[in-house]
């Protein structure tokens, strides 16, 4: 039996795809409705790794995701980047003007707005899953109703392309995460690209000093999210992603945030792919 991935949505979906580019073209799914459902996945054993979004070149980061990695002691173990081509869809025989309502992901939603505005009359309605929405028109011949999904899922549910290529900006990529439960040996000599958690004391130049050690090691800083901590007003848990061209820069760097930050945890050690 090969392994099971666990992605968001169903077949179809631009998770289902990563799933197909990172691992092998017929690799076994377990279709999660929610981030929630696919950690649960990895957690319960149902799945061995999943492909986690974390990250739109428009919208940018998915903070959330981080803190499920997190809380859940997931470990990150590669990447991949997806070119998001996004295409409005119906039963077939319909034209836009026939469209009362479009479906779709509220992210799908979001990198499509100003073709939707082209259409003020019909009415944008959030769901789950891009591939999930066009699956459903598709099994209960839903008409006068569109969905914003993959040219994929168009394909699979017999859907009829009305509009393609309708995201705003045509360079949208998605950074998406491999995870797994338990961490992963890789070569450090495979090793460019960490993703980190510290939280610092609540004081002036605290942050400054963090990101001067960094400077200092050689990490090229390519993403840094702050989070509150709930139960300790004005405390914040910094979400960092880093590259590196020596492993023992960064192995330098570990060491020092140990000891400056109140607490250091590494969510991941992978290979950078981006490109």
């Amino acid at each position: 039996m090969g392994v099971r991935i666990a992605i968001q949505g169903i077949k179809g979906s631009f998770h289902h795809q990563v799933a197909q580019d990172y691992f092998y073209q017929n690799v076994e799914v377990d279709e999660c409705l929610s981030f929630e459902e696919l950690v649960a996945s990895l957690l319960t054993g149902k799945s061995d790794q999943a492909v986690m979004a974390i990250e739109n070149s428009i919208a940018g980061p998915i903070i959330p995701n981080y803190a499920l990695i997190d809380k859940n002691n997931l470990h990150i173990i590669g990447e991949h980047y997806l070119d998001i081509h996004q295409n409005l869809m119906a039963l077939k025989g319909q034209k836009i003007e026939d469209i009362l309502e479009v479906h779709s992901h509220p992210m799908a939603l979001l990198q499509c707005m100003e073709f939707l505005k082209k259409y003020p009359n019909i009415k944008l309605v959030e769901d789950k899953d891009t591939a999930e929405t066009a699956r459903r028109i598709h099994e209960k011949q839903l008409t006068g109703i569109a969905a914003i999904a993959s040219k994929t899922a168009s394909e699979l549910y017999d859907l009829e392309i009305l509009a393609p290529e309708i995201q705003t900006i045509n360079n949208n990529m998605t950074r998406f995460v491999i995870i797994k439960k338990e961490k992963e040996f890789t070569d450090e000599n495979e090793i460019n690209r960490a993703s980190i958690k510290f939280e610092l004391d609540h004081k002036r130049g605290s942050l400054a000093a963090v990101l001067n050690v960094m400077s200092d090691c050689k990490l090229n800083l390519t993403k840094i999210q702050s989070l509150p901590k709930i139960e300790t007003p004005w405390k914040y848990s910094f979400f960092v992603d880093v590259t590196f061209e020596k492993y023992e820069d960064y192995a330098k760097a570990k060491v020092l945030l140990t000891i400056m930050a109140e607490y250091f945890k590494v969510l991941g050690e992978y290979k950078n792919t981006r490109p």
